[in-house]
């Protein structure tokens, strides 16, 4: 059975930083792209950056571009999402997912298999 467990949420200010985390377990890590996603309330999922399974190939999307980076441990079964300069739109709940099986890296909710519980990030002004 897959669990994943994102940590590292918190309050902060706008302009702050904060490092999130998700400890994947129950699958061969190293096999499978990673990638995060974000919900704020009322709005939908959307992804946020993706990684490729070794960690050699990396994808931001637009309104985080320049100020995340995704990066994974293979040894650590840990993926990580580095954020720098937040900004109150930043404030949502942050996922980590698995992709389905055989299933490119893209920015679908619905083409991802396995999620965590989420982890909170509120950006105060």
């Amino acid at each position: 059975q897959v669990q994943m467990v994102e940590s590292g949420g918190d309050v902060v200010q706008t302009g702050g930083s904060l490092r999130l985390s998700c400890l994947v377990s129950g699958l061969i890590f190293d096999d499978y792209g990673m990638a995060w996603f974000r919900q704020a309330p009322g709005k939908e999922r959307e992804a946020v950056a993706c990684i490729n399974y070794i960690g050699g190939a990396k994808y931001h999307e637009l309104p985080v571009r320049g100020r995340f980076t995704i990066s994974r441990d293979n040894a650590k079964n840990t993926v990580y999402l580095q954020m720098n300069s937040l900004k109150p739109e930043d404030t949502a709940t942050y996922y980590c997912a698995t992709p389905l099986p055989d299933q490119i890296l893209t920015s679908l909710p619905t083409d991802f298999r396995d999620w965590g519980q989420g982890t909170q990030v509120s950006v105060s002004p």
